[in-house]
């Protein structure tokens, strides 16, 4: 399956000066098959180290870290001829191995052959590592399948979705017909989500109850995560991660400290929230006191929200039978927790940092997103009613907060109006964050 993350690889071989690679992410995205792939496709020798499936390579990074011991080791090791400058070594669960992280420096300093890492909760290991290789590894976040990639999938004609992305540009209204199949292969989305693996086999057999075993079985793996990587909170990583989904079907969608126990601190629980963070199981929302730029200091660290970091896995966790309503066209009010997870979702992937405003006299904001110099107000809508938003409303007439527009996602055609851009689910995919690299400055310097 196609996955974007491919052009990034394609750009970082390219580099005459690269460093090595590292991808991060949790579990079951697709991250080692991406790098396989990539390797066999792309060079003439491919050789993967893989920690959890073969620990006894733990012992090359044992001794003498210089760069001539290790690649003598592993040219032992593998017996397979390693051409220089076509030979990609691929270390996977590197996380498995600290002294292999720290290896890494010396590695690409020889200069010899391309280097990629791979691993998950990468961000909860970091205290084993004894020396990071900083300036020589460039850090490649990956995420569940987005939604674009999802329809790539789902053999979606490319040509289907450049129209749709020229009608979100234009501002004009797509085909009914397109605008129906599109809603359909969202509620779709909703129910996968984005794990490689979920989507094959939904796509494959069209069998919601393989879909939900699969993701049942991801988030086992969930669990016996935290028993095995968490030092000394294992409870309470546990009770947040299974209280995820009541949570959020909060009429504020804001976690409380009180469903954990009623005289909970948020001090106590604050490793157990980052833990999560870090292994990119769960997306934090902070509300904002104001949404002005820049929009990280006016964060509100005790408020917030958090998403699941996959909405199939959110559904998968619900008690109800969700699957069958959300394909009955169900996404009302009720279903509104997974809608709001499933952008949140869409937005991270997209490079955006997720934030909301709650303000009394002004209302809730679902999302508030900063996209370089400007800040978008963005309501996600579920049922009929989507041209009533009082707190959007409100916030516009703001002055001083100066937003530059309003969106709302809802279920409905795409319409301009003076202030507020109405687009259909779907066209979250052509929401993104603007890139530095495309930003330029002309520049004079002083005589």
């Amino acid at each position: 399956m196609f996955r974007k993350i491919e052009n990034q690889l394609k750009e970082w071989k390219a580099d005459n000066n690269k460093k090595a690679l590292l991808i991060t992410g949790t579990r079951q995205i697709g991250k080692s098959y991406i790098v396989r792939e990539f390797g066999k496709n792309n060079y003439k020798s491919f050789i993967e180290l893989n920690f959890l499936e073969e620990p006894r390579l733990m012992r090359i990074f044992s001794g003498d870290l210089n760069a001539q011991t290790i690649l003598m080791n592993l040219s032992a090791f593998f017996k397979a001829p390693m051409p220089e400058k076509e030979t990609l070594i691929f270390i996977d669960e590197i996380q498995e191995c600290p002294n292999a992280r720290t290896a890494i420096k010396f590695l690409v300093e020889d200069g010899r052959y391309d280097y990629i890492e791979s691993g998950s909760l990468l961000g909860v290991r970091y205290k084993e590592v004894s020396s990071y290789p900083v300036g020589y590894e460039k850090i490649l976040n990956m995420y569940p399948m987005d939604f674009e990639e999802f329809c790539i999938a789902s053999g979606i004609n490319p040509d289907v979705i450049t129209y749709l992305k020229e009608c979100f540009e234009k501002k004009e209204t797509p085909t009914e017909a397109i605008h129906e199949k599109m809603l359909e292969l969202f509620r779709y989305y909703l129910i996968t989500g984005g794990m490689p693996d979920v989507v094959k086999t939904f796509l494959e057999t069209h069998n919601i109850g393989k879909v939900v075993e699969i993701q049942k079985n991801i988030l086992e793996l969930y669990r016996k995560d935290i028993t095995k990587y968490s030092s000394n909170n294992k409870s309470e990583i546990t009770k947040i991660f299974d209280l995820l989904p009541s949570q959020l079907a909060e009429k504020n969608r804001r976690f409380k400290l009180s469903s954990i126990n009623t005289k909970a601190r948020l001090r106590e629980y604050e490793d157990a929230f980052q833990w999560l963070k870090d292994a990119g199981v769960a997306l934090p929302c902070f509300n904002l006191t104001e949404p002005v730029i820049p929009l990280k200091i006016n964060e509100q660290s005790r408020l917030f929200r958090l998403f699941m970091g996959d909405t199939g896995l959110l559904c998968a966790m619900c008690l109800e039978n969700v699957q069958f309503e959300i394909l009955s066209g169900n996404i009302s009010v009720n279903m509104g927790s997974i809608l709001e997870n499933v952008f949140a979702q869409l937005f991270v992937a997209a490079g955006f940092n997720i934030r909301y405003l709650n303000k009394t006299k002004v209302g809730e904001l679902d999302f508030v997103l900063q996209q370089g110099g400007e800040v978008i107000a963005v309501e996600i809508k579920p049922g009929k009613d989507y041209h009533s938003h009082a707190a959007l409303d409100n916030a516009l007439k703001i002055k001083d907060w100066k937003l530059s527009k309003g969106i709302v996602f809802c279920g409905g055609q795409l319409e301009d109006t003076d202030k507020i851009l109405y687009l259909p689910w779907y066209m979250v995919m052509f929401l993104k964050q603007k890139d530095l690299k495309d930003i330029t400055v002309d520049f004079s310097p002083i005589i």
